[in-house]
This record gives C-alpha cells, sequence and structure tokens, in this order.
C-alpha cells in the first residue's frame, strides 16, 4: 500500500496546555503514553502512517525545542526529516514550510497532513478512507479532508457541511458546504440532528500542486516569503532562512486561511474510532471504566461515594477520594488539579494564570 509519490507530514508543535500538569512545555502531550500502550501519542502517530508512507517520505514540524525529543521517540527518522519552527505561528505556516521542502524532493507528491496526537480505534477502516481521500486528491485540483461522523452534540470540534454533491466516480467523497467553528450546545445538537454535518477531523490530504495553488490564491504573502528559500531547503541554510522569516508569517490556521475561503474542497465521512485527545474529557470517553463511570491509570487510586471521575496519577502514591462526582483529578509529582469535568475548558486559561504568577516553574 506505500506509495513512494505519498508523504506524510506530522504537525508537533503544541504544548497541550489543556492537559496540564501533565502535558509540559518541555515535553507535551504527544510525547507522552496517555494511554498506556507503550507508544507515545507521536509514536502511534507514526505507527499509524507506516502502511502508506515509507520511512523516507515522512516530516515532522515541531518547535525547535521538541527536535530531541522527536529524534528520540522516532529514530526511524533523519535529522533532515525534522522540520524546525523557530516560533509558533499556527498550522499555515507550518505546512507551508513542509511543502516547500517536498517540493525539492518531489513536484508530483500527494501529501497527508495530521496532528500528532489523535487516536484512531480502527486502523482498518483509518486507511481505507484514507486510500479514497488520496485518490481525489490525485484526480483533480482540489483539497479534501476527513470528516468524522458525530455521535453527539460536542461543542469542542469545528463542523463541516457537507452537500451530496461530488465525483460520479467516488460517490462516497462529499463536497464541503461550510465548515463552522466550535458551536455552542444547542447548534451542536441541531448539527447532529440534521445529518448534514460532520466534525473537523484536522487531517488533511492535497496534492502538493493543489495546496500551493491554495497558498498562492488565498494567502499569497506567505507563500511568496517561503517561496524566497528555494535555494536553501534541503540545504544547510534552510534552518537559518526558516529562522528569519518565520517571525514574518501571519499567525493563522490552515482552516482560517485557506479551507474557509476555497470553494474546492472535499469530505470524505469516516467513523473509525476517533478522538483528538484535545482535552482531559476527551480522554475520559476512551478509557475502561468501572461500574460507577470511574477511570484512571494508577491501582493505588481509590474513589468512595464517587462517580464519572477522571484520574490520572502520574507516580505511585495513594490517591483516596471521596464523595467527588465528574471531576478531573490528575496527580504529578510538583501540581495536583482538581476541576469539574464540565469546565476542562478553564483549564487552559488556569495555565495562564499561574504563568502570570509563578513564570515557568510549574508550566
Amino acid at each position: 500500500m506505500q506509495n513512494k509519490n505519498t508523504y506524510c507530514v506530522i504537525m508537533a508543535g503544541g504544548i497541550g496546555s489543556r492537559f496540564w500538569p501533565m502535558s509540559r512545555t518541555n515535553r507535551p502531550k504527544q510525547f507522552l503514553d496517555f494511554l498506556g500502550t507503550g507508544r507515545t501519542l507521536i509514536q502511534q502517530t507514526f505507527d499509524r502512517f507506516t502502511a502508506i508512507c515509507p520511512a523516507e517520505n515522512f516530516f515532522v514540524v515541531t518547535n525547535a525545542q521538541y527536535a530531541a525529543l522527536v529524534m528520540e521517540q522516532l529514530p526511524a527518522l533523519s535529522p533532515e526529516q525534522v522540520l524546525q519552527e523557530p516560533d509558533r505561528r499556527n498550522t499555515a505556516p507550518c505546512i507551508a514550510f513542509a511543502n516547500h521542502v517536498i517540493a525539492q524532493r518531489n513536484p508530483k507528491a500527494l501529501i497527508i497532513t495530521a496532528p500528532s496526537d489523535h487516536l484512531v480505534k480502527n486502523e482498518a477502516e483509518f486507511h481505507a478512507r484514507l486510500a479514497l481521500a488520496l485518490q481525489q486528491a490525485a484526480a483533480e485540483d482540489c483539497l479534501v479532508t476527513l470528516g468524522i461522523k458525530p455521535d453527539r452534540p460536542d461543542t469542542g470540534y469545528g463542523y463541516i457541511r457537507f452537500s451530496h454533491n461530488g465525483p460520479a466516480e467516488r460517490p462516497e467523497v462529499k463536497r464541503v458546504a461550510a465548515f463552522t467553528e466550535k458551536p455552542d450546545h444547542a447548534t451542536a445538537q441541531r448539527f447532529l440532528e440534521s445529518g448534514e454535518y460532520l466534525w473537523n477531523s484536522g487531517i488533511f490530504i492535497w496534492s502538493l500542486h493543489s495546496i500551493r495553488n491554495a497558498f498562492s490564491k488565498h494567502l499569497p504573502a506567505m507563500e511568496s516569503l517561503f517561496a524566497t528559500g528555494e535555494q536553501a531547503y534541503g540545504t544547510p541554510g534552510q534552518q537559518a532562512f526558516i529562522d528569519r522569516i518565520y517571525r514574518e508569517c501571519q499567525n493563522i490556521s490552515i482552516d482560517y486561511g485557506i479551507l474557509e475561503k476555497a470553494d474546492n474542497v472535499f469530505v470524505v465521512p469516516s467513523d473509525f474510532g476517533w478522538s483528538d485527545l484535545g482535552t482531559w474529557g476527551s480522554l475520559y470517553t476512551q478509557l475502561e471504566k468501572d461500574a460507577q463511570g470511574n477511570t484512571g491509570t494508577c491501582q493505588t487510586v481509590r474513589i468512595h461515594d464517587g462517580a464519572n471521575n477522571m484520574v490520572h496519577v502520574q507516580d505511585q502514591r495513594l490517591v483516596v477520594l471521596q464523595g467527588l462526582d465528574d471531576f478531573i483529578v490528575v496527580s504529578t509529582p510538583d501540581a495536583l488539579l482538581v476541576c469539574r469535568k464540565h469546565d476542562e475548558q478553564k483549564i487552559k486559561q488556569f495555565v495562564q494564570e499561574i504563568t502570570k504568577d509563578t513564570g515557568e516553574r510549574y508550566i
């Protein structure tokens, strides 16, 4: 199933602040084994795509401070396959950087772009949906994403409305009618009931030709900026060039910058046991639970008169909880988080406040 013209770009530069205090700046969530499988999230992501891409066709785009961690956890990669960002400028510059590096190697490339921290339970179905998306990306000038069939009115995801128009030869591929950012609960419920919406997985498939056309049309200044370094890509001067121009890049996501503006976007409706593992609550839904709905990662947790709690203990300390319902409890050697599950979006705010008060000590 591997194809020498198919490339995989793994985006691994985030700090995972909503998974604090487990995820820290010096070792964010993509480099942790949250699921107890013996493989970190970025390692699982790499494993998932090796059926599609040969190892030499992978690129990981990450913050410069994580380059050594990437090499440690993905030893099959060469240093040239780890693209180092000097600043966090969101996903559009990240993708533009990878596009230009790949262009030096293979102008005919098909590219899969994926986050480093997602969960996929049914890999056979994932590969089948991905193959369909690659067929569509190869057939015409278009941008393709995998859309996840929603099973609840989740307000933590972006949504994709699809039309029933699509290529006749691939009827399972649908044309995208609109993107909607994270809705309120009532809107999410309406989306779910309509049957016309999918969750935006953040996994994209396109040809190098199509995505560079899209940058030229919708983010021309960014495309021109990266194009000034054509002589540097793939040479010892690449990093110096990137370090010099990256701060000039607009800080914008690929969704806002291109996908929401483009009129040639398609989606493959999918159901392969997906989660973006963006929060403790999303991890809770993926773990086995006891009869009271409690779940945890340590045998030394004792819960009395409590239900539906997410408990994560990093060390072997004994943790006894009484009377808690629907809470997140996370214990690390230097921090303790106790937060109502429905308030988990506030964790990012907590981290910002802690940084303001104590600097980087606990972050």
